[in-house]
This record gives C-alpha cells, structure tokens and sequence, in this order.
C-alpha cells in the first residue's frame, strides 16, 4: 500500500518518517550488520542504528499520545514538540558509534525545526537548512572525524539538498541522491572498505533513513541500495567530482589537515563504554578531552545538560569514573569487544568469527559494571525503576558476537524478560543459557566459577551451581509507609532484606547491614561479598568488616565500590 505523500515538514511528517525509517532500517538490517567493518568489525551498526530510530519513534509515539489523551490541548503535537522528542528519543537510546552520531544528526535537524514554533510546519528552505545543521553539528559531536564515513555521507547530503530547489520532497529526493552518490564512493576513502568489497554501514543506514524522508514527502520509496563493490563499481566510476575528502591547507605558517583523521591501523582498545550524562557544557569540554587521551571512537552528543557519551578504551573504569567526575553518568553500558574482533588488525578485515563463549550480565550499577566488565562479560546497566526490556538483552546477546552465550539477569523481575531474550537469541543460531540471578553478588560468584575452556554444559552447572550456594540481601531505605514480612515501616526506615525478604527494619544504615550479616552468617558461611552504593559511607563497609573478623574467624570479606545501584548495601554470603 502507498504511503500517503506529506506536503509540508509538520508533526505528521516528523511521525510517518520515524515509522518508515524504522521499517527500513528493520529490512536492512542484517545487511548492514554484514558490512560492518569500521571502526570496529563487530557486525552491529545496522542493529544500532534501528535501536536508536525505535527510541525515537517511541518518543515521538508518547508525545502524539498525550496530545490525543489530554483534554484542553490540540490533539496533535507541534512541529517543534515532534522533532524535540524525535531528538530526545534518539539520544537516550543511542546504540554504537553509528546510533550516537545518527542522534546528533537528529538533534541538528531539530534545532532549526523547532526554531519554526511559531508555525505548524517548514517547506523546502527550512528541510535544507536542518539537513546542514545535522551533518555540521554531527561532525563537530566526532573528536577525530574520519572520512569515507557516516559522516561523508551526511555532508554530501546537505550539500546536495542545499542546491536543490522545490518543495521538501524535492529537497528530500536531492539530498537522498548526494547520500546514495557519496556512499558509492566511500570504499575510494577508507582502505579497510576497498578490501573487504563494502560500502560504510553507517553511511548505508543514513541512506535508508534518508530513503524514509523521501518516502514521506513523495509517497514513493527510493531503489534498493548495493552494498558491495561490484553492485557499486559503475556509480563509483561515473561520479562526475569526487566526494568531499580530507583537505590539507596552510594555516599560518603550519600544514594542517582540515577534515578527517587517518584510520586506525593496528590494535585498539578492548571496551566499548556508553553512558547518558548530565552535565554542564564546561565539564563536557573537559571530559572530551580526558577521554580522547584514553581511547578513541569519541562520539560526545547532545546539550542543554544532557549528554550522550561513546568511547572505545582498554580501561573502562576509567571511562566511567571521567564521567562521574564530569557529571551524572547513568544507563551505563560497557561491552567487551572479543579478542577476535579487535586486537588483531582491527577494521582490516570483515567481521570476524564468533568468539566461542561470553557471558552477558544485567547489573545495578557502575562500579559493578567495570567489574564485570573487567572479568570479561558483556553489561547491561538496569538503573532503580528503569529494568531493560528484552530487545535490549538481545543486543547485548548479539553484541556479545559469541556461538555461547551465559545470561545472568541479577534480579528475580527480570528473569522472563532475559527468557525471551534468549529464546529469540537460540532462534538466531546463538546457544545461549540463563542463569536464574537474583541479585548481583550471585552474579559475582557466577562469574568467579566461569571457565570458558571447559564444555558448556560443565560450565553453566558449575556457574549455576556458584549462584545457587550464594545467600543475597540488600539495605535499603523505605519510600513509603508499607507493610512487610518484618512488620510495617515508615517512610525513611532502613530496611534489610534477605532473599527477597524483609527481615529487618530500622534506623541505622550500619546496624541493620550488621543485623542482616549475622542473620546470613548463622547458617555457615566461607565468603562475604559487600558492595556499597554511592550514598553509602566507607565506614559500613569498615564495620561490617571488622564484624566478620571478629565474629566469624574463618570467614573471608572483599568490598567493591557499587556505584548508582539502588541498594545502600548489597551483601552476598557464599
């Protein structure tokens, strides 16, 4: 069925584009998860990108809801209020290198379409203008921009739209064609393209969202786009001007490069690190900067005091950590490239094969998150009331890029949520086997146990096995009057709770953690496991472990640093 052709740029327009560039990047995604070999051959930057367009049509879904729901208000959104949440959407669900600058691009489209408040929509002028804000602001985002790219391919775009003339379809179509002529020509740009016989994947998800604007203005869905060299081999030879390029001129008296940066050549760091930030634009300034100097992939996007942060480094703490200096990290995600996709040559070659096994972990935390991600496992940051859903456990299944895989959940709610996960991830090829976690320190003791030499079976009963041996409890501080399995609480209480119980109220952090300890520890113990939250004081950690060598001689303690995790105390007894 044809779509019905918009006229103008509104919040119809904003809505319909979403749906379509969803839909379309839902066809090609497998595609261009294929092709993916820069800047790291991981084979997800389609599967990004689509998790990124679906954050923001859900967005602009929620704001059309309220308008249709509300009474008093006009029952469709402005035009500045569709593209503002289109922005927003895409920036807290940023995936990968490709999905944070397509964000960026989103939000440079939105900054000048919703300068137009005072008018329900744009025509040609207005799309032209937010196409050259969205590949300007996209490249100011990249801290070494690299060209052959996404990024190519957006400029390309705006050039072509801003010769253009006619209404939005027109300007639609034009910029599409400049897309689809620059990402022809990218494999010329990027040598580890021309080897493996692709175009960019980024640059080919940009065209199909591209693809979808054309569609809303004209009705009519643009050609398939090749992906391979000889599909491209005639568009590439008769481009009548080559792309625009990396440019070196003279500034004063030095030769300088004005565009790109020359590609990785060999290694690269281990972990990709992803977290929304808020802060202010000076602290950004100066997280830029410390992270450059750690890693490289530097992608910094958004504003107004929220960010959205993506970097590949070897060491992820100290990714996490520069931005809790910056700010306010949150919905960390950190994944542990395999050593076979990085460490060898990286983006010289195409996607590589499977690791054998990986092990993807749901934790509450930051700190828990480096330490997970320290052992090797792929995370999934849950922050208190915000539980993720099971597209995103499958992502980090596909992210994972192993043939097994090992779920830990962590938390008793979320275990048929990572059931369908895995389901839909068995149904892909992928074995994959879940650990029933209910908490983060049977995670630890899962992750302890793992030896992914030995057979899989052996492995996932040797884990499961840990887990099992391992008692959890948690401190926490009551939010509301409630009645519980130790009585009823106030609002402020201290609660203990032990396997999912509340076993303790009262009004020390400390003592109820020391009461909570005891209760554990009566039934025999060899091994305590305390992490702290960030608002709890070293000093519980301090006592619980002085309490532990006083009371329980042949018992054995270690603390970690939890970070933003929810709890005051997690405490595991193994």
């Amino acid at each position: 069925m044809a779509q019905v052709p918009q006229t103008f740029f509104d919040a119809l327009a904003v809505r319909t584009w979403c749906g379509l560039a969803l839909t379309a990047l839902g066809r090609a995604r497998e595609e261009i998860d294929a092709i993916n070999v820069y800047p790291v051959a991981d084979g997800d930057t389609g599967t990004n990108l689509y998790l990124t367009v679906e954050s923001a049509a859900a967005a602009v879904e929620a704001v059309f809801a309220g308008h249709e729901a509300g009474s008093g208000r006009p029952k469709r959104p402005s035009l500045a209020e569709a593209v503002g949440a289109m922005a927003h959407g895409a920036l807290i669900g940023a995936r990968g290198n490709s999905g944070t600058i397509l964000a960026q691009l989103l939000r440079g489209m939105a900054q000048v379409l919703a300068a137009t408040d005072d008018t329900p929509h744009t025509d040609g002028p207005g799309l032209r203008l937010a196409l050259r804000r969205a590949a300007d602001s996209a490249r100011q985002a990249v801290a070494r921009p690299v060209e052959g790219t996404v990024l190519t391919v957006a400029s390309a775009a705006a050039d072509a739209a801003g010769a253009a003339e006619g209404d939005c379809g027109a300007v639609a179509r034009a910029a599409y064609d400049g897309a689809r002529t620059a990402l022809a020509a990218t494999p010329r740009q990027l040598a580890v393209l021309e080897r493996a016989g692709v175009v960019d994947a980024g640059g080919r998800g940009l065209v199909a969202v591209l693809g979808a604007l054309v569609e809303t203005f004209t009705g009519e869905a643009p050609r398939e786009v090749p992906t391979s060299l000889s599909g491209l081999h005639a568009r590439v030879e008769a481009a009548e001007a080559p792309v625009e390029g990396a440019e070196c001129g003279a500034r004063g008296e030095a030769q300088v490069c004005t565009e790109g940066a020359a590609a990785p050549e060999e290694g690269g760091p281990a972990f990709e690190v992803i977290y929304l930030l808020e802060a202010d634009d000076d602290a950004v300034d100066r997280l830029r900067q410390r992270l450059d100097a750690l890693g490289d992939s530097l992608v910094v996007v958004g504003g107004d005091g929220l960010w959205n942060v993506h970097v590949h480094v070897d060491d992820a703490g100290a990714a996490v950590e520069a931005g809790v200096e910056a700010g306010r990290p949150y919905r960390i995600r950190i994944t542990h490239f395999g050593a076979g996709d990085v460490h060898t040559a990286r983006g010289e070659r195409p996607p590589a094969e499977r690791t054998q096994r990986a092990v993807v972990a749901v934790v509450p935390g930051e700190g828990l998150a480096g330490l997970y991600a320290d052992a090797g496992a792929t995370t999934v940051l849950a922050r208190p009331g915000e539980p993720p859903a099971s597209g995103e456990l499958l992502h980090a299944v596909r992210r994972a890029h192993a043939r097994e895989v090992v779920l830990l959940p962590n938390d008793a709610d979320l275990r048929h949520t990572a059931a369908a996960a895995a389901e839909q991830a068995r149904a892909e090829g992928i074995r994959v086997a879940l650990i029933p976690t209910r908490s983060a320190v049977q995670g630890i003791a899962a992750l302890a146990v793992h030896e992914p030499e030995r057979r899989f079976d052996e492995d996932v009963v040797a884990m499961t096995s840990a887990a099992g041996a391992t008692r959890y409890a948690e401190v926490t501080v009551a939010l509301e009057q409630s009645w519980t399995t130790a009585g009823i609480c106030q609002a402020g209480d201290v609660l203990g709770l032990i396997d999912g119980d509340v076993a303790v109220i009262g009004a020390d952090v400390t003592a109820t953690a020391r009461t909570v300890l005891d209760r554990m520890l009566a039934a025999g113990g060899e091994l305590v496991t305390i992490v702290l939250g960030d608002e709890a004081p070293q000093s519980v950690a301090d006592r619980l472990e002085a309490r532990v060598r006083e009371a329980y001689l042949a018992v054995d303690t270690v603390v970690y640093r939890g970070g933003r995790q929810g709890s005051l105390v997690l405490i595991g007894v193994e």
